[in-house]
């Protein structure tokens, strides 16, 4: 059988996947730079305002499973196209909804529709491209993503000041439209001479392909890997970024959004870097990890163990940086999950992998949230306050970081799958 072949054909099939995916990350984030704006709309304090985030992304981890079995079964063409439609429904009913209820339930449909955009580009890339480029191309598809966030952090963050909040998310829903059309236009594999074609595998019991995935130690490995590196930053840029930042630091809200560009901008450079020492040696994949949890925790431990509670600049500069590694690390969670798993339940195991980070993240919202309340004086929230709550993820990362250790040993000693 005749390998993927790469080449033009395969940027373009990319780029059209990934067109998909960028747009998912401007939906998933835009709430991040609108957590102020949404507690004066719906009239909701901390623990409301992170339920919004909790469930949207407690629906994308829930359907990682399933995605990736949709995926496996009918091709990620037409699971791109179901996204698209459900990111748009969803964010245009946000876009005009005035109380907490409706607001909660349109958050949910999209998170939905995002769980279905990830996973159904890396098995478009997996099917396009050379086994030794796939780490590369899926940090290239992060690093793409971080063009939504910009998107976010930039464009949607003036528009809601100066254009209010039903246009700002109305558009966003809009743009669907085009990017759905683009996805008409994917082919997810390329063609291949009859006489080259495999036989398929046997098609596997829903039962048997989740069971067969989860069994498989990389599958775990990968999946702790993905929960450890990735929920400080997605926690952070999904909501508790900007208010951290505004009310618990004192910058104004132009420095804060600064801030939140720069992590944007420090995912992007980690990710070609981290892409380029993966492709060259499988071998790195354990040490990058490591040492992005390290620096993440003791970069965190710094700024909230300063006396008075308020860091310098530069330190807060030198946590955006670090905390830009999250992301490009976490993929290297999915690079494992993908390395020891056949390529009929690539999908499956991929959705397993990628399943933690946003696990993690759901604990470290919810944490923080409550303890943001439970700390509250009544009168807002207080830089003391914040640093109390924050504290809360380091109890993932040790569960994370304990983890990973465990499962790697099993991983050394284990047969791929």
């Amino acid at each position: 059988m005749v390998g993927p072949p790469g080449g033009r054909a395969a940027w373009l099939a990319w780029a059209i996947g990934c067109s998909v995916y960028v747009l998912a990350v401007v939906h998933r984030t835009s709430l991040g730079v609108a957590g102020l704006d949404a507690t004066e709309r719906f009239g909701i304090g901390a623990s409301a305002l992170s339920t919004f985030s909790i469930l949207q992304v407690l629906v994308y981890a829930a359907m990682q499973i399933p995605v990736g079995l949709l995926v496996d079964r009918f091709g990620p063409r037409r699971v791109l196209m179901l996204g698209v439609l459900l990111m748009s429904l969803g964010q245009l009913a946000f876009a005009f909804s005035t109380s907490f209820g409706p607001a909660l339930g349109s958050r949910a449909v999209l998170g939905c529709g995002d769980a279905m955009t990830f996973i159904s580009v890396l098995r478009v890339s997996a099917r396009w491209f050379p086994a030794a480029q796939n780490p590369l191309v899926a940090q290239l598809t992060g690093l793409a993503g971080m063009g939504g966030n910009l998107v976010t952090t930039v464009v949607l963050a003036r528009a809601l000041h100066q254009e209010g909040w039903t246009f700002s998310f109305g558009a966003i829903a809009l743009a669907g439209t085009a990017v759905l059309a683009l996805v008409l236009l994917l082919r997810e594999a390329p063609a291949v001479p009859l006489g080259l074609v495999a036989p398929a595998p046997p098609r596997l019991s829903v039962r048997r392909q989740i069971r067969d995935s989860w069994q498989e130690p990389g599958t775990r490995l990968g999946m702790w890997v993905h929960f450890t590196t990735a929920f400080p930053a997605a926690a952070f840029g999904l909501l508790w970024g900007l208010p951290f930042l505004v009310e618990g630091q004192g910058l104004s809200r132009g420095a804060a959004g600064g801030l939140l560009t720069l992590m944007v901008v420090s995912t992007m450079l980690f990710g070609v870097l981290f892409g380029r020492l993966v492709s060259l040696s499988a071998a790195a994949r354990m040490p990058i990890a490591g040492a992005v949890v390290a620096a993440t925790a003791l970069s965190w431990a710094v700024v909230l163990a300063w006396p008075d509670g308020h860091p310098p600049r530069w330190l807060l500069v030198l946590l955006l940086v670090v905390m830009g590694s999250n992301g490009p690390g976490s993929l290297i969670g999915l690079d494992f999950a993908r390395a020891h798993n056949p390529a009929e339940r690539m999908g499956t195991a991929s959705g397993i992998a990628n399943m933690g980070g946003f696990v993690g993240a759901v604990l470290t919202l919810l944490g923080i949230g409550v303890l943001l309340d439970a700390l509250s004086d009544g009168g807002g929230y207080t830089a003391e306050a914040y640093r109390w709550a924050f504290c809360w993820q380091f109890l993932p990362l040790a569960l994370g970081a304990a983890m990973i250790l465990r499962l790697h040993r099993t991983v050394r000693r284990a047969p791929r799958g």
